[in-house]
């Protein structure tokens, strides 16, 4: 079951990120937290994530903005390893509440909560009109490469922020979109290779099959994505994820998952 429902995401999320406003690890992650732990639901999927990357850097990386990319990139690895070491950290922590619901017992845990609320606000960035308007100047492409980067290494979720200042930089359609895979490909590599120090722990050699299913059928997704590239954005579709994604980064904060 967990099988066909994580691919199935990895598959229908890898279209919708060539031309919405949410990307595959906004989706998948939430999915993998309901059969996982927090940490090694985001390591899991940062390993589906940065598969799925590579091969979209094969589709669109040539259209890449050399210039943004060192601009915006560097910050944003550097704030990546900043973001990963913190997830790390914060893993494991002590409940910070405890409730009682039908005879069953219910923690809050740091690490839950700070995810749910970043995932609340990557959702609501979607939904609130001001955030669909939110742009920033060239000049501060390296703020914006830190801030989505370290969000990148602690939640796996960036492309919110990545767009946003991404959008006004001047580029093309297909350089938006190639500038986008390549800086996300760079804080995958990044994050992973802090998440390495505890995959033994992640959980990543005893689930190898399930990454491995999930990372194909993204990699189909995107396939499928960019082939239609040209297609309107599915807003209908990017609000209702967006709202029961908000549901479920509620359930998640409040332990209930």
């Amino acid at each position: 079951m967990e099988i066909v429902l994580i691919s199935s995401v990895a598959f229908l999320a890898a279209i919708l990120t060539f031309f919405s406003g949410f990307g595959l690890g906004t989706l998948l992650t939430p999915v993998f937290m309901v059969f996982f732990p927090v940490e090694e639901a985001i390591a899991l999927t940062g390993v589906v994530h940065f598969f799925n990357n590579l091969f979209k850097v094969g589709l669109v990386g040539r259209n890449a903005d050399k210039q943004v990319v060192f601009r915006f990139g560097i910050p944003a690895v550097l704030a990546a390893l900043v973001g990963a070491w913190l997830l790390l950290q914060i893993e494991g922590g002590e409940p910070l509440y405890e409730y009682t619901l039908n005879s069953r017992t219910f923690q809050i845990v740091p690490v839950k909560l700070i995810i749910s609320v970043l995932l609340i606000v990557f959702a609501c960035m979607d939904l609130i009109p001001y955030f669909g308007r939110l742009q920033f100047g060239k000049e501060k492409l390296p703020l914006g490469g830190m801030l989505s980067g370290f969000f990148g290494g602690l939640s796996g979720n960036q492309g919110a922020l990545r767009s946003a200042f991404l959008i006004k930089a001047g580029l093309s359609k297909e350089a938006f979109i190639g500038t986008a895979v390549v800086v996300s490909t760079l804080v995958d590599i990044t994050r992973l290779g802090v998440y390495a120090t505890r995959f033994s722990r992640s959980g990543l050699t005893e689930n190898i099959t399930i990454v491995t299913i999930a990372t194909s059928a993204a990699i189909a997704g995107a396939f499928i994505g960019n082939k239609l590239l040209k297609k309107v954005t599915l807003r209908f579709l990017q609000i209702f994820v967006a709202v029961m994604l908000i549901c479920l980064s509620v359930a998640l904060g409040a332990g209930l998952i």
